[in-house]
């Protein structure tokens, strides 16, 4: 049955259906030669996984944006935050399972791995004017807005009467 008859037409239901259509075989892992279909690569594959696994909320305030991120246990080096390509916001990260010789996992629900967010910026965002702030595992990234552009006056001319 399709997605869309439950109500779960969203675009991360439709990212995570494009994982799961992709065969294992088109992974594109080095067995790949030149004739064969070239899939996704691993790595296309590992960010798109991290980006639906990695819930936001994008709020509009009077004189900013804010972009809020759950990052529970990691610290301030683990996170970074990007603009890229003048226009996109990136928040990326990574969650390592905690290693101990004496102790073995009975049960693993907490997700590791990588984490992951893209964000196309407007126009009016003001690129050199972000920050940061990590607080009890939630990330806050702010990017102020832009003063609106002054609006233009009309030109008067004056009439001459001859």
């Amino acid at each position: 049955m399709e997605a869309r008859m439950f109500g779960l037409e969203t675009p991360l239901m439709a990212v995570l259906q494009h994982l799961l259509d992709i065969p294992d075989g088109e992974a594109g892992g080095a067995g790949n030669a030149g004739g064969e279909k070239q899939g996704p690569t691993r790595a296309y594959v590992r960010d798109a996984r991290a980006m639906a696994a990695t819930p936001a909320d994008v709020k509009e305030l009077p004189g900013a944006y804010a972009f809020v991120v759950d990052v529970p246990g990691l610290a301030s080096g683990d996170i970074k935050v990007q603009v890229e390509d003048e226009r996109v916001l990136v928040i990326s990260g990574e969650r390592r399972r905690e290693e101990k010789e004496d102790a073995k996992y009975l049960r693993m629900e907490r997700r590791m791995g990588k984490l992951m967010r893209k964000f196309v910026l407007p126009e009016n965002a003001d690129m050199e004017k972000v920050s940061a702030v990590c607080r009890d595992g939630v990330l806050t990234v702010s990017v102020e807005k832009l003063p609106p552009p002054e609006p233009k006056k009309p030109k008067t001319i004056q009439v001459q009467v001859a």
